[in-house]
């Protein structure tokens, strides 16, 4: 028989292989120093997490690229965000390994491959952020959002997903034609594309203000009257979206879920009755700030409209797939059960033994330590937002305040810009509350 210290210690490691603190805790001083407006202090957080948990890295890296990009770097945050985009796509295959070592601890054990919404959004943001050099890959980039969409879509049609949940969860984003119709609106020769991809919008985000007048100004005006230039505004306005840990019962679609993962690797059946398991939920932050105010030389030019809201689409797509999440939490709980009464066969350990309770106890406490997965992109906005404005070639004074509908309030950000004859000019700035952190990026201005 083997030894009940032996037993205990062993199942007391794979206890202890859950660890304690959350990435969501070790993402809070990150949070804090960003949305404080000292990048410096964000960077020099995120760096220490970086050499502590190298588990981590991809997913801090996007991060890392927020953080890149309101320090005027956007070179440097779009080598980022493009190393991080294909080390999601490598992840997407899930090994056989992690997911045994999964049913050990928990989700955290598995390599992060990045939410659905978050693989769409390193598309959108590598679009923008290029727009910010010289935009000689933005077009590639926003196709890559639709394109990237489409495969989850057809991914998603082999699994038993809520259809009113999916349909609303996974809609398409509008950014990807945007970026094309904007960037074709600036050529005679391109201006079909613009219809197409403006047509692309308004189908896509039939809420989107701009829309409409959009389409009517492609198929019918010239895009850019003479003389002058094109401003585009992106305000990555407000907190995104974070998980915190829950605790959910099975649903009957969860069990099913569950009960093909155990069918899999167990001869043992699924219990009728089983308690609670951790989840991550998606939360919203709130917020006063509602748009930007744009203003040039002293006078309004408009409000910014949001084109993607993230915080929605996140909590959408957290609750389509949550009979799958609950699903994985039970099978690795009756898995884990199944561990402990194989032990207890194993060492022939009678009933109300010191083994079979030693055993018992080590079984509650392995159960107890499980922690869901709250690995995600931390420092994303809530929103997308954005607003075009024909001005004079020139030299102009531009003011973005931060504002809801009893009008601007915090802190604006000013930037002296220079529109060129029949071009675009693209300024991208983030505005996580009622003051911006770090710098307006405009486009043409990289730092060498």
């Amino acid at each position: 028989m083997v030894p009940t210290s032996r037993v205990v210690s062993l199942c007391a490691w794979l206890v202890l292989a859950s660890g304690c603190a959350t990435h969501l805790d070790r993402l809070q001083p990150i949070r804090n120093n960003f949305y404080s407006g000292n990048v410096t202090a964000a960077r020099v957080s995120l760096q220490k997490e970086l050499k502590r948990h190298r588990g981590e890295k991809d997913v801090l890296q996007l991060d890392q690229a927020m953080i890149e990009l309101a320090a005027g770097n956007p070179k440097e945050a779009e080598q980022l965000l493009r190393t991080v985009r294909d080390r999601f796509d490598h992840l997407e295959q899930k090994s056989a390994a992690e997911g045994a070592a999964s049913m050990i601890t928990d989700d955290t054990a598995l390599a992060y491959s990045g939410e659905d919404y978050e693989r769409v959004l390193i598309r959108a943001m590598l679009a923008i952020t290029n727009l910010m050099t010289d935009g000689g890959d933005a077009t590639a980039y926003a196709l890559q959002v639709t394109e990237k969409q489409q495969a989850i879509a057809e991914r998603l049609e082999s699994e038993q997903l809520d259809e009113r949940l999916r349909i609303e969860a996974y809609k398409q984003v509008a950014l990807g034609p945007y970026v094309r119709a904007m960037i074709a609106e600036e050529s005679p020769l391109t201006l079909d594309d613009a219809v197409r991809a403006r047509v692309e919008v308004a189908n896509f985000a039939p809420d989107f203000p701009m829309a409409k007048s959009d389409l009517q100004r492609a198929e019918h005006e010239v895009p850019i009257p003479a003389g002058h230039g094109v401003l585009y505004i992106f305000g990555l306005v407000g907190r995104g979206p974070t998980k915190e840990q829950d605790s959910a019962e099975a649903t009957q679609a969860a069990l099913l879920v569950a009960d093909r993962i155990v069918s899999a690797v167990s001869p043992r059946g699924l219990p009728p009755t089983l308690a609670p398991v951790p989840i991550p939920r998606v939360v919203q932050s709130s917020s006063s700030l509602d748009f930007l105010q744009i203003r040039v030389d002293g006078q309004s030019a408009g409000e910014t409209a949001t084109l993607v809201d993230i915080g929605q689409m996140a909590v959408l797509q957290n609750e389509a797939r949550k009979s799958e999440i609950i699903g994985r939490a039970v099978a690795r709980r009756v898995l884990k059960k199944g561990a402990i009464y194989a032990v207890k066969e194993g060492v022939n350990a009678a009933p109300n033994s010191p083994t079979s309770l030693a055993l018992n106890v080590v079984g509650i406490a392995w159960e107890a330590t499980e922690q869901a997965d709250l690995r995600c992109w931390g420092l994303l906005p809530d929103r997308i937002q954005v607003l075009r404005v024909a001005l004079p070639a020139g030299e102009h004074e531009l003011e973005i305040h931060p504002a809801n509908r009893h009008g601007s309030f915090g802190m604006p950000a000013r930037k002296t810009i220079r529109i060129h004859d029949g071009r675009n000019t693209y300024v991208m700035g983030q505005f996580p509350d009622s003051r911006p952190v770090g710098e307006l990026l405009v486009s043409g201005e990289t730092r060498d």
